[in-house]
This record gives C-alpha cells, sequence and structure tokens, in this order.
C-alpha cells in the first residue's frame, strides 16, 4: 500500500476506471494494483495503492465500521423517535 499525497489526472489516462462516485474513483492501475482517487475539484488529486487482495480485506473492515456506524445513527434515530 501506498499513500500519494498528489497525482496528476493524466497518469491515470490509461488506467482502466473500475468504480465512481461524485469525489472517489478505483482505478485498476495494473500489476494486481489498484488506486483509490480522491477526485476532489478543490484540491489535488490524492491517491492510496492497494493490491487486489488488500482492496478485498480493506472491504471488510470498511463493511465493519459501516454497519456499526449504521446502528449508531440508527439507535440515536430512535431514541429521537421513542423518548
Amino acid at each position: 500500500m501506498k499513500l500519494v499525497t498528489a497525482i496528476d489526472a493524466n497518469v491515470l489516462a490509461d488506467a482502466t476506471l473500475i468504480a465512481e462516485s461524485n469525489e472517489f474513483a478505483i482505478y485498476d492501475v495494473g500489476s494486481d494494483t489498484y488506486a483509490l482517487v480522491h477526485r476532489h475539484a478543490a484540491v489535488e488529486w490524492q491517491a492510496i495503492t492497494i493490491s487486489g487482495d488488500a482492496l478485498f480485506r480493506v472491504l471488510e473492515i470498511l463493511a465493519q465500521a459501516t454497519r456499526t456506524l449504521y446502528r449508531d445513527v440508527a439507535s440515536d434515530l430512535s431514541k429521537l423517535q421513542h423518548p
């Protein structure tokens, strides 16, 4: 895994775009390496490069974090609706 604090969009021109949202994208940059790129207009693009295996491992822990966050938010909303 490597943190890229500034990445030029031209560097990714030959990479395959795998997925994107309004600010983030994942590119296949070759050799079983993927780049998660923060593409915000107000700042320089930044990226984390990661292997395919690590991508699955990170996905698993992000899913766990998302479930925890969801439970916390849902619990707070439930307390507001049913004091």
